[in-house]
């Protein structure tokens, strides 16, 4: 069989990969790997940075391609083959990594030239480097003896293959539900965008009515705008009851295995839990750091986040005689009353964000700041007509990177949104030694965007808007690094470190100068009015305590699963209710579970890791407030930003490199003044 994955490649060869070549090519890659660092093991010549370090390195590039298109395909575009697929490959990935990292002869050259490191000249990046890979043998269970690694690989495997599960069953449970209204008055309140969409999703599915669907773009209007209390009732208890229902597709076994094989491959690897296991290596270094980072934003955040609350429940005992505002409340609630504060609503402001102008509008954001040009290229070769394909250039006319952009919701794309690298940022030795090359990283963002209706272009909530940037900055960090090892690119950074480029980027959605640039209305072409510009901003910090409060319960959560030893917990609910016990304001349902459609943490990277967000928002609105002083488009403070942490990735500490940045460590105030919870 002739593999496009076998044969060398630049861009994706997307449309000439079937499913049947993703397994015998990685298979095939896998066993290419191997060989490559038989050749390190098997060198005579004394263990060096070059031949050990540097050279393991630069093994498995070929399969490090295939598998991000591989796995970014199953989230981005899946179907049965591709999970099946999935089942059989994860296994084999996880074995592979396991013997890699458990390779004693391979171990004791990298140990060698580490131990040896202070007779060395080298660079900064060469030292993160070598600390990096002798941390992931040392980690990775290098120094345990053969029983002991023995279990670790089968941690490993079973780890490999729930967190998938936990994926499908979340994706299939989200796909499953639909609920197909057949009278008008059902959909009372809903803006006629949102119900053209639902009559548009029915009629795909050659049903009558309009379709409501647990997708983030028909879920969301439903719960903000729809009067039928007890249809919001019945969505939100459907999607909160993902994987939680009595079916195969119940998640709360797998997440309790899942707890239990982390903390047992803690234990094994020496540390108390699977948290102290990952902080170790992220800038907040011990759970104990963590949970006092949580509890001290908590007592900033609760007071706000009751008196919202309370206010909010008064609103709607007043409006309609609610007498316990419950969880399909709230939304609804909240917006009418925004509304009534601010003259606002995302239906005032959807028209001035057509999907195509927000994202020429970051196209200028980034040229403003970074001085890239956007080409869009459709003779890129993509997996499914919906992406945009763009070569990214600089200021001289010479290719930075490739984007590529997929931003609506379909059956085999999973929710939320993500950046991917199909190809990472590295230099590369040319055939004489003589010099590096530096071609270009290949750089994707994945969101779940309102898709066009047969009237209407996409217009995006401005929730939508911030979603855009956020991850297009995670795409910035990955277009911009300029670093000499792919180990160490973009946003190969500490996790509490990765969401800085993201959030940061948010903060210029809400700026005059920004909007001007892109909001303009998509039949008059008029300027999004100043009015609303002013509305935008001081409707930033409502109900921000609320806000916070939520994204601390998560953070919370996470930690609650992961600092401890969780073989004495018998039921996900009751162990969750406990959790949020600080952090709640809304009455229980029995019948919803945050935990088992938690994928960022289950099927993610982000167990022991949640609290980042709000970590790097402290780090997000101390950098901002650095622009907002110099102004939003100061050249001279972009390219701070550009030189010292978008182009830097992992190469040094995160937190030296940001005050190379900044001048200074981050001011947690200037979260707090920004939420508008301190004065």
């Amino acid at each position: 069989m002739d593999n496009p994955l076998l044969q060398p490649f630049d861009l994706a060869p997307f449309s000439k990969i079937n499913n049947e070549h993703y397994l015998p090519g990685i298979k095939a890659l896998i066993d290419i790997t191997k060989k490559e660092i038989a050749l390190i093991t098997k060198n005579q010549e004394p263990p060096s940075f070059k031949n050990t370090v540097e050279a393991l390195e630069n093994t498995g590039k070929a399969l490090d391609r295939a598998t991000s298109i591989f796995f970014n395909l199953n989230s981005a575009e899946t179907n049965d083959q591709i999970q099946q697929i999935a089942q059989e490959v994860s296994p084999l990935l996880s074995n592979f990594s396991n013997d890699l990292l458990l390779n004693q002869d391979l171990f004791k050259r990298v140990k060698t030239v580490y131990n040896h490191k202070q007779t060395l000249t080298l660079n900064t990046e060469q030292q993160m480097l070598l600390e990096k890979q002798y941390k992931g043998f040392a980690r990775n269970g290098a120094n345990l003896s053969e029983q002991k690694k023995k279990q670790l690989r089968d941690i490993d495997t079973q780890l490999s293959k729930l967190g998938l599960r936990f994926g499908e069953n979340v994706l299939a449970q989200t796909n499953n539900f639909e609920l197909l209204l057949d009278k008008e008055q059902d959909l009372k309140g809903l803006p006629d965008g949102a119900k053209e969409a639902a009559k548009q999703a029915a009629a795909e599915k050659g049903k009558k009515g309009w379709m409501i669907t647990l997708d983030y773009p028909s879920y969301m209007p439903f719960m903000k705008y729809a009067q039928n209390r007890a249809l919001r009732k019945k969505l939100a208890l459907a999607y909160g009851a993902r994987a939680f229902q009595d079916d195969e597709q119940n998640n709360q076994q797998l997440v309790l295995d899942i707890v239990q094989l982390r903390y047992q491959r803690a234990q094994l690897l020496g540390y108390e839990s699977h948290a102290h296991f990952v902080l170790e290596e992220r800038m907040a270094k011990s759970p104990e750091k963590v949970q006092t980072f949580l509890n001290q934003l908590l007592i900033k955040a609760k007071p706000a986040a009751q008196k919202e609350f309370d206010e909010l429940e008064a609103f709607a005992k007043q409006l309609d005689n609610i007498d316990q505002l419950q969880k399909w409340d709230g939304a609804y609630y909240a917006e009418k009353l925004k509304q009534q504060k601010f003259s606002l609503d995302d239906e005032q402001l959807k028209p001035y964000f057509k999907l195509e102008n927000v994202i020429q509008g970051v196209f200028k954001v980034a040229n403003k700041l970074f001085d890239l040009e956007f080409k869009e290229d459709p003779s890129i070769d993509t997996y499914h007509q919906d992406v945009k394909t763009y070569r990214v250039l600089d200021n001289k006319g010479d290719l930075v990177a490739i984007f590529y952009a997929d931003f609506h919701p379909r059956p085999g794309k999973r929710g939320g949104a993500w950046m991917t690298s199909y190809k990472p940022q590295e230099k590369i030795d040319t055939s004489d030694g003589k010099c590096l090359l530096n071609p270009s990283p290949h750089i994707s963002n994945v969101c779940n965007f309102t898709p066009p209706t047969a009237t209407k272009p996409s217009l995006l909530t401005f929730n939508e808007v911030t979603t855009l940037f956020h991850e297009f900055g995670h795409g910035l960090h990955g277009m911009l690094a300029n670093t000499r090892y792919k180990g160490l690119s973009g946003t190969n950074v500490s996790w509490d470190f990765v969401e800085l480029p993201s959030q940061i980027l948010e903060n210029w959605c809400y700026e005059k100068q920004t909007l001007e640039l892109f909001a303009t209305h998509y039949k008059t072409g008029e300027v999004i009015p100043m009015q609303l510009i002013e509305k935008i901003k001081a409707s930033a910090t409502f109900h921000q305590g609320m806000q916070t409060l939520r994204q601390l319960s998560f953070g919370m959560l996470d930690m609650a699963w992961h600092s401890g030893d969780p073989s004495k917990i018998s039921s996900v609910k009751d162990f969750e209710n406990k959790a949020f016990a600080d952090t709640s304001l809304y009455p229980q349902t029995s019948k919803t579970c945050m935990s088992t459609a938690f994928s960022h943490i289950f099927q993610g990277g982000y167990s022991a890791g949640y609290y980042s967000y709000k970590w790097a928002e402290v780090l997000d609105a101390d950098a901002f407030s650095y622009f907002k002083k110099e102004g939003i488009f100061n050249k001279k403070v972009a390219l701070k930003f550009k030189n010292n942490v978008l182009s830097k990735g992992g190469t040094q500490d995160p937190m030296e490199l940001y005050i190379k940045f900044r001048g200074q460590q981050p001011n947690p105030d200037a979260l707090l003044e920004r939420a508008g919870l301190i004065k």
